[in-house]
């Protein structure tokens, strides 16, 4: 595929293993990304933490700035949820996952966030993806809407062009002609950017869903298929969620999709 360079094997055969505060992504250990969609409270955000944690999961997700189709839904607690999340982080010593919305608050997610993300609305705003070059932290760069293989890797070419190579890629489903999931969920993308590149690959089974009770089956056949870690959307109360309760599992049941998780995993050689 022409344009790959830094992404591709040929000259780092090797894949990569990113270290986020002592934990590994891509590493024979599958890494478990789990939290509400939006911070909403301190409460809501520290005991999700705290259930999450101790249920087997490594990272905590949660948005603070919530890029949305309409511009009257929730948009999120934006600095406030920064805060929140470092609140968490303190009480649990989970590495914060959360989506940058703007260059404009680079020095405050270089500060405060773990493992910046930028969603698939951002993967090809170029002059975003430019700055985050010239950091230091990994990013997780997930897949765009409508997005090609190809054109995902060259946003993470993108940004380890301007020297940040601790690059992580997502695929969180794609914009099909199939209105009954939320996304279409490409696992053959893992399987192909794999073989392309040497970065680490995860997948978001609840954005490519958008439906609950998907989230357990298509987190299994993800690590099957060779995905290096989940990011998995977590609620103690989903019905009354902010943001996408509709496609939010419950802490119990996410206990219970880590403990079968353990399973392909060992089948396909891999631990959680």
């Amino acid at each position: 595929m022409k344009g790959i360079n830094k992404a591709g094997k040929i000259f780092h055969p090797e894949p990569t293993i990113i270290d986020v505060n002592g934990k590994k992504i891509g590493s024979k250990e599958i890494a478990i990304i789990a939290g509400p969609c939006s911070v909403e409270t301190e409460e809501q955000i520290t005991s999700i933490a705290e259930e999450v944690k101790h249920l087997g999961a490594g990272f905590l997700r949660g948005g603070a700035f919530k890029p949305r189709t309409s511009p009257y839904a929730f948009q999120g607690l934006k600095y406030e949820g920064l805060e929140l999340l470092k609140r968490a982080k303190e009480k649990t010593g989970l590495p914060i996952v959360t989506e940058l919305m703007s260059p404009y608050d680079i020095e405050v997610f270089e500060r405060d966030v773990d493992v910046i993300q930028i969603g698939a609305r951002n993967m090809q705003n170029f002059d975003l993806l430019k700055e985050l070059g010239k950091t230091t932290k990994p990013i997780l760069l997930k897949r765009g809407l409508s997005a090609t293989i190809e054109e995902w890797i060259m946003s993470a070419e993108h940004i380890m062009a301007g020297g940040n190579e601790n690059v992580i890629l997502c695929e969180r489903g794609i914009r099909t002609f199939e209105t009954y999931t939320r996304n279409t969920l490409d696992l053959s993308a893992v399987l192909a950017a794999k073989e392309l590149t040497h970065l680490p690959v995860i997948v978001d089974p609840s954005h490519a869903a958008g439906k609950w009770w998907m989230v357990e089956s298509l987190s299994k056949a993800a690590i099957a298929v060779g995905a290096d870690g989940l990011i998995i959307e977590v609620h103690n109360n989903p019905e009354e969620a902010l943001c996408d309760g509709d496609q939010s599992i419950k802490p119990k049941r996410f206990g219970q999709l880590v403990d079968d998780l353990r399973k392909v995993a060992n089948a396909v050689g891999r631990d959680i």
